[in-house]
């Protein structure tokens, strides 16, 4: 796939999966909606493989570990999410998943033993962070219940950066779909014991054609060619270009939500996402921008 193709790829669908998410399970538990998501992406990725004689997927002990540390990601992170569409907007969901490299970085400090951050970066903290609290305000002063959706995202955005930064401590190299099913042969059968769990009903009658058409698409798009669109511009373009998707995504997910979903921006939401916006732009790029106006 064309990197620049795969790029526009992962901006699309990082934008519209919180919207898929929120209509996913508008009328399918969120418990099953995310299993079946997973089981749609799980049962097309390795007919994939079947197919190709020429990916390997391994299942040594560091593979397993990769495997292992990528599923936290994505049953977390995703399960959380499923939770938090019940309280929440999908743009609202977004914008928090916006804030995954500033938790990556406070992680990667005690995981990894990366540098304190720098001078600039807790410029970037602190503007995140007060524009996180005007955001949340303003949800709970429209929806008391909101603050648990925000509760549950967060954590869920923790879960995701948690896991990104214990993929860096594995030392190897494996195809990107390679990854991706290690990944979902490890969190499907999690998913599907969640929802046998906690709640072991079809009540296919209920669902809507919304909620179907969600699942399969994000099924498809947002946890199979979007995964491997993800690790595939990893790959070939650097940090600094990929993290512009942070940027990208939760602007074009709030619009999408405001036009098809019919949810309210309001001013103080502008505000605080401009706040976070702002600092995830000086964490990215702060350092650059320093270091550029000293030398001239």
């Amino acid at each position: 796939m064309p990197v620049p193709l795969a790029y526009f790829a992962v901006v699309l669908i990082w934008s519209t999966t919180p919207l898929g998410i929120v209509w996913s399970s508008a009328s399918v538990s969120p418990t099953l909606a995310v299993f079946l998501r997973m089981l749609i992406a799980l049962i097309l990725g390795l007919s994939i493989l079947l197919l190709s004689r020429s990916i390997r997927f391994p299942w040594h002990k560091e593979a397993l570990k990769l495997y292992s540390y990528s599923s936290i990601g994505i049953v977390g992170g995703m399960l959380l999410s499923y939770f938090a569409a019940g309280y929440i907007t999908s743009g609202m969901m977004s914008l928090m998943f916006g804030l995954a490299p500033i938790f990556s970085g406070l992680l990667a400090q005690y995981v990894l033993g990366e540098p304190p951050f720098s001078f600039m970066r807790k410029i970037a903290l602190m503007l995140c962070f007060i524009g996180l609290g005007i955001v949340c305000l303003d949800n709970i002063s429209v929806n008391s219940d909101s603050l648990i959706g925000l509760t549950l995202i967060l954590v869920a955005v923790i879960f995701f950066s948690l896991s990104g930064v214990l993929v860096k401590s594995v030392q190897i190299t494996i195809h990107p779909l390679a990854t991706t099913m290690g990944a979902l042969s490890l969190s499907t059968p999690a998913f599907f014991l969640i929802w046998l769990v906690f709640d072991g009903q079809l009540n296919i009658a209920q669902w809507q054609s919304k909620s179907v058409w969600a699942i399969i698409y994000l099924g498809v798009f947002g946890s199979l060619l979007g995964f491997l669109a993800y690790f595939h511009i990893l790959q070939k373009l650097s940090a600094s270009t990929v993290a512009l998707i942070t940027l990208l995504t939760p602007v074009i997910a709030m619009s999408l939500g405001a036009w098809l979903n019919n949810e309210t921006i309001t001013l103080k939401l502008i505000v605080g996402a401009t706040l976070i916006m702002t600092g995830l732009a000086t964490y990215q790029f702060g350092e650059k921008w320093r270091l550029k106006k000293r030398l001239n």
